[in-house]
């Protein structure tokens, strides 16, 4: 059997590059398709195992190397190019348009949706509001761009023969974007290089990137208002300025950290604290991994790892005084929470975990498929 593995781009290792990493994992002869590829030399053995995708016309576009979400509105038409004819099996990898491929009634197409296209469905007015462009020759351009993409993509959707989400959560965005029911499979999270820790210092741990939707401005407001409490604050990004403006004594930023560094801290914190509406969220299963239970906004895919009261503490606000009150009422029972069984529970989301569960999914459907 022929396969073919699609992903949007390859520029840098995240949760969706895990996902494809385990799909080379599990077929290493399988051809990739992405529209460009920047990886690093260290990401792409990672991630591909030194395979050379096949890119799109994008990969020798002027300024694609810096800002390929520049092509957006060539998205569509560019992963349509893709000849896959000699294919048996297409597993896409989609946050934006590898689901859109063109294949055939005799080809199976299978695609792992790590979410609908989100600033084109449900984040299409906060997107534009902090782009600057919600008014204005170009704003009108970039939504009749947005248009667009929404039209195809749902008409994109039913190219696929079977959904798999990364969450319910997703699940239930993929129901009420593209009308389609889709298997739930957690996205890999490699706790084997995450050790547990039981020994604890006495900080507060946050860690992202700093872009709107983290919301890291909301956990340093919080802390700000316990200047007796201590947080560690890692990351970079365009909201550093805002972010650190926000800041009062107790609050330490360390800029970006290597993994080693950031397990080292991730290990020795009280709590580590989420405030974002995630897909998934694998960095607070990461935290788990370590022994240090999690305190995270009740919403998104965070919500279906994070058991209130067991795994950490759930608040229902993304506002300052909800975190507050959920890192008050963390210290009140943080003893309740065991390093030891906090690590033991992130295991069942081991990447050996996911990519049992891909294969079965896959090899269900193929035989299901190919033997009708």
């Amino acid at each position: 059997m022929k396969i073919a593995i699609v992903h949007d781009w390859l520029v840098t290792y995240a949760g969706s590059e895990r996902c494809v990493e385990s799909f080379t994992n599990i077929w290493p002869d399988a051809d990739v398709y992405t529209l460009v590829d920047f990886l690093s030399a260290e990401d792409r053995k990672r991630i591909l195992k030194d395979k050379i995708p096949v890119t799109s016309f994008l990969q020798n576009w002027r300024s694609a190397r810096k800002n390929h979400r520049k092509y957006l509105a060539l998205f569509p038409y560019a992963i349509e190019q893709f000849d896959l004819s000699k294919y048996d099996l297409i597993i896409s990898s989609s946050h934006a348009v590898a689901k859109g491929v063109l294949t055939s009634s005799n080809q199976l197409h299978i695609s792992y949706c790590h979410t609908p296209i989100r600033y084109a469905w449900d984040l299409t007015h906060q997107y534009l509001k902090e782009s600057g462009l919600s008014t204005g020759l170009k704003g009108t351009i970039a939504k009749a761009i947005l248009h667009y993409i929404r039209i195809w993509d749902a008409g994109a959707a039913n190219r696929v023969d079977y959904f798999i989400a990364n969450s319910k959560y997703i699940a239930g965005r993929i129901k009420k974007t593209y009308r389609r029911d889709a298997e739930v499979i957690y996205p890999p999270v490699d706790t084997i290089n995450f050790p547990v820790q039981t020994q604890k210092d006495n900080y507060y741990l946050a860690a992202s990137r700093f872009v709107p939707y983290k919301r890291i401005d909301l956990i340093v407001e919080a802390f700000s208002k316990m200047p007796d409490k201590r947080l560690l604050v890692i990351g970079e990004g365009s909201e550093e300025d805002k972010i650190k403006s926000k800041a009062s004594a107790n609050i330490e930023f360390l800029g970006y950290q290597p993994h080693q560094k950031l397990m080292e801290y991730m290990q020795k914190a009280k709590a580590f604290v989420f405030a974002a509406d995630e897909d998934f969220g694998i960095m607070v299963v990461e935290a788990l991994a370590c022994g240090t239970p999690v305190i995270a906004f009740n919403k998104g895919g965070v919500s279906e790892t994070i058991l209130d009261g067991k795994t950490g503490i759930l608040f229902d606000k993304q506002e300052p005084d909800s975190i507050k009150e959920a890192v008050e009422r963390f210290e009140k029972n943080q003893d309740t929470f065991k390093p030891v069984l906090l690590s033991e529970y992130a295991k069942q989301f081991d990447r050996k975990v996911f990519e049992e569960k891909i294969k079965s999914f896959v090899s269900e459907k193929c035989n299901d498929f190919f033997n009708k």
